[in-house]
């Protein structure tokens, strides 16, 4: 396979992904709402197309044969962001690349799913035999777009990776915060004994993941994440020692802290949504040995390793971060809104 076409190619992961598969010799075309700034190069194309319009997506796939589709593009689940609008991008979008792909006999699509399908914590790590249980509308919408897929099954081989949170050089929004936090050495803040683990997965990595897909003979899911997922106080104490900075971690009261991050999100001061909530409260660990064993994927950073990797990037290109106007949610910093009191007091 050696076309790709790559969704929300001009995203902090898609570009990633398409100068991963550029250097192993894959001619990709990216296609996004957002316009790109980078020129085209010999092997990268950029396209602004969006996903929900069905004629744009059926016209490239009609002016370019593709061997396989990487299917990226999805709107999060801001404070801003319209409940309508991120269906029709992250469902209505996925059944048109389906669609186009299927009656432009693409042999493979590769869809970047989520961790999103589970609400509430398992008490283990979630297996893909687990069914899915959304709790909020972005994941809702993603579980709508896997079944979606399913309904292409036999007209092209489909891979879905489950994906936790991708970090990387290069990844900001609410991460910028903390990074500021740790910069000016203030507390770092969990919510309650901040014991909870989370699981996070390197941009290379995922890459990695995508490229192990395309050569995966049938459909399958599998889930992808880092090894060895230390509890969020020890990474946040891991890189605040790294980056020798003063900051110190300390505690917030879990059930009052969370009603009034609901709260606060719900009146549009504050960027934390319930998936936020679930990351800083709440355990989430996928169970990767079906990744490792069917397509010898492996990866390679942990999740303290990986933050400090986009800590190192931030303090490298800081003014630029704080002075940057990106269409992408995940490469520009986050407004704080009531955050900043809280920093005021740390």
């Amino acid at each position: 396979m050696n076309s790709i076409l790559i969704t929300g190619g001009s995203g902090f992961f898609g570009r990633i992904l398409s100068r991963w598969l550029a250097e192993r010799g894959f001619q990709c075309t990216n296609i996004d709402l957002l316009v790109h700034n980078e020129q085209d190069t010999p092997n990268i194309r950029h396209v602004q197309i969006d996903v929900t319009d069905a004629v744009q997506v059926n016209r490239i796939f009609e002016k370019h044969h593709f061997d396989a589709v990487i299917h990226c593009a999805a709107m999060l689940p801001l404070s801003d962001t319209s409940k309508t609008s991120l269906w029709k991008t992250n469902v209505q979008g996925t059944c048109n690349i389906a669609q186009a792909a299927a009656d432009h006999e693409v042999k493979k699509l590769v869809f970047t799913s989520t961790s999103c399908l589970w609400g509430q914590p398992m008490g283990r790590p979630v297996t893909e035999a687990d069914p899915p249980h959304p709790v909020d509308i972005y994941g809702e919408s993603k579980w709508e777009a896997e079944r979606c897929l399913e309904q292409f099954r036999g007209r092209f081989d489909y891979v879905i990776l489950r994906i936790p949170l991708i970090v990387d050089a290069g990844r900001m929004g609410l991460l910028a915060i903390l990074f500021e936090f740790i910069e000016e050495g203030r507390s770092v803040w969990v919510v309650g004994h901040g014991r909870n683990r989370y699981h996070f997965v390197l941009a290379s990595d995922l890459a990695h993941a995508c490229e192990c897909s395309l050569n995966y003979q049938g459909s399958g899911v599998f889930n992808v994440g880092s090894d060895d997922v230390k509890p969020m106080r020890e990474v946040y104490q891991s890189v605040i020692q790294q980056a020798n900075s003063s900051s110190r971690v300390r505690s917030l009261p879990r059930n009052l802290t969370l009603v009034a991050m609901r709260l606060c999100y719900m009146l549009g001061i504050s960027p934390l949504g319930a998936y936020h909530r679930r990351l800083i409260a709440d355990d989430f660990i996928f169970d990767t040995t079906h990744i490792k064993n069917t397509l010898g994927w492996a990866p390679t950073a942990t999740n303290e390793q990986m933050l400090f990797r986009a800590y190192e990037y931030y303090l490298a290109h800081r003014d630029v971060i704080h002075n940057l106007h990106s269409n992408s949610t995940t490469c520009q910093p986050a407004k704080m809104g009531i955050i900043r009191l809280l920093k005021w007091i740390s």
